[in-house]
């Protein structure tokens, strides 16, 4: 179904307090091994076109690209599982092999994770 390192829109509603809300696109992030068993729920990352330079580690810029309409930032400080019905299925981009490494740095560092 959905892959680490995809972008969807998914519905965020309804947020609370400083979460990020709305209908906005959404990095896939969790493993694949429960992608492929259609684990009911998927971790994942909102984006923001809202850029704010120099907040590493809690941002990482990806450019605009295929149906990824703007340059967005991945809110690396947002991780949050969603039940897959909140994600609308059609594929807006995908990020690199290199991306994923550097956003796993970044997760890394905010969730203190050595090694």
């Amino acid at each position: 179904m959905f892959k680490k390192g995809e972008i969807y829109l998914a519905k965020l509603n309804p947020k609370k307090g400083n979460e990020v809300g709305k209908i906005r696109p959404i990095l896939i992030y969790q493993t694949n091994l429960l992608n492929d068993c259609q684990h009911p729920t998927t971790i994942i990352l909102p984006l923001s076109t809202i850029l704010i330079d120099n907040t590493y580690p809690l941002r990482y810029r990806v450019n605009k690209r295929d149906k990824l309409e703007k340059d967005s930032d991945i809110l690396c400080d947002q991780i949050r599982a969603l039940d897959n019905q909140r994600i609308i299925p059609n594929l807006i981009a995908t990020l690199s092999y290199k991306e994923i490494l550097e956003i796993d740095k970044h997760i890394k560092i905010v969730l203190d994770i050595r090694g």
